[in-house]
């Protein structure tokens, strides 16, 4: 049908050009190359398109929107690493399927409370293509399986790391605090001499007599900021005071809801923090327990799925006719764990348990038997023995550390490898008004 159309109008299309008298004045400007990166490019479409998302999102904040030319290299910068890693996840064969994709986009659909449908209707209403949007979210999802492969499967926390942690004052003090943080960071090179950090010491300097008199962080952090997070305003979120360097902890938890910090020396440049909010934790934390019992019936090759669901129906019956449930678990349940402990499983998290099994165990009572149900595993029977709640502070904590630790180690690995990688890369940038580079 389109092919059709598009000869209906080619007679006129023709036609309008030749009564033009000038075809020159219809010839529409053609998409260009703005950076080159190893073996791909950044074409202008895709950085026009980047910078009117940025736009909209820092309208939507109510913040005014910084210069063009700023917001461009900015953007322009965020899009050449960001291809050096898609780039990565290709030669890695990282693929993300069809499937993986629409679980994907329905999860961010649920999460802001909306349909499909409503999803689409609001991304039409923000100008925003659906297409373009779950191709975003794609490259979003290949860029993170690169970095889970490169970055956060190196990382390891050890038990004594995390015992020194808890034991720490910090450790301590992260229990307490948690801070919502932005930052503007202004880079200096690895290399950099003398005269260089100096430049970059009076920018930063400058920038923060400019915050000092009022003006906005999250325009500044745009227009100023090199740190990756830099279009969304310098924002980083909630972090735990043991994510932080000790020194940045301590002067953090003196400071009022609202203040900056002045230009801190970092190893890769000078760091303007402000501290956005403040919230306190450590209190004891209360796990649902349920211990529970259970036999478990497979198919196999020698038992049809209508056979297996018998032979449980069976043993149901036979133990609500008196047979003793631990001896029919002992017998015939195929769970090499539980089976010869008469099918106990002791007291259990439900969120450890396949959401069947968790929905089964929740409704039964007390001392009841249900009837039987499939999971992935097979058929079981289960019964409900009690219920109670634990004081799981402990491990909450020594979870939490892990966590915090994981994080910390993370970030920074995180930070050095984008600037090996954006080091390593060929890098030819073509945007008009930049500085041209070939890295």
């Amino acid at each position: 049908m389109k092919s059709k159309l598009i000869d209906r109008l080619r007679p006129l299309m023709l036609g309008a050009v030749l009564l033009s008298g000038a075809v020159h004045a219809a010839v529409q400007p053609i998409d260009r190359v703005v950076a080159i990166v190893d073996n791909d490019v950044v074409m202008q479409s895709q950085l026009d398109q980047r910078v009117r998302e940025v736009q909209q999102t820092i309208a939507k904040r109510g913040g005014g929107v910084p210069p063009v030319g700023a917001l461009e290299q900015q953007v322009l910068e965020r899009l050449i690493v960001e291809n050096l890693q898609l780039q990565i996840g290709e030669r890695s064969g990282i693929r993300i399927t069809d499937e993986e994709l629409n679980q994907a986009v329905g999860t961010i659909a649920q999460r802001n409370g909306m349909s499909l449908e409503q999803f689409r209707a609001a991304l039409a209403h923000d100008g925003l293509s659906y297409n373009d949007a779950r191709d975003q979210i794609k490259r979003e999802m290949i860029i993170s399986r690169v970095r889970q492969r490169r970055v956060a499967e190196r990382i390891q926390v050890s038990e004594q790391e995390v015992k020194n942690f808890l034991n720490s004052d910090l450790g301590k003090m992260q229990l307490s605090e948690e801070f919502r943080l932005a930052n503007i960071l202004i880079p200096t090179p690895e290399s950099a001499n003398s005269t260089t950090i100096q430049a970059a010491a009076q920018q930063a300097g400058q920038v923060y007599q400019q915050l000092r008199q009022g003006a906005d962080f999250g325009q500044m952090a745009i227009a100023r900021s090199a740190s990756e997070n830099a279009l969304e305003g310098g924002e980083m979120g909630w972090r735990k005071a043991g994510q932080l360097p000790p020194d940045f902890a301590k002067m953090l938890s003196s400071m009022a809801i609202g203040d900056i910090t002045q230009p801190i020396r970092i190893p890769n440049g000078f760091l303007i923090l402000k501290l956005e909010e403040k919230r306190g934790g450590g209190e004891s934390v209360l796990r649902d327990e349920v211990h529970v019992r259970h036999i478990l019936i497979k198919p196999s090759e020698i038992r049809s799925e209508a056979a297996t669901e018998q032979l449980a129906d069976r043993l149901y019956d036979r133990i609500k006719s008196g047979e003793d449930f631990g001896e029919l678990a002992k017998s015939f349940s195929e769970d090499p764990g539980s089976a010869l402990h008469g099918g106990d499983l002791d007291w259990v998290d439900p969120n450890s348990l396949v959401p069947e099994f968790r929905e089964q165990m929740a409704t039964a009572q007390q001392g009841e038997v249900t009837r039987p149900f499939r999971t992935q595993y097979g058929w079981h029977v289960l019964e409900v023995l009690g219920r109670r709640a634990t004081d799981s502070t402990d491990k909450a904590r020594e979870q939490q550390a892990m966590n915090v630790l994981r994080n910390r180690k993370y970030d920074e690995e995180l930070q050095t490898w984008l600037r090996q990688i954006r080091d390593e890369a060929y890098v030819e940038i073509k945007l008009p008004g930049a500085d041209q580079a070939a890295k």
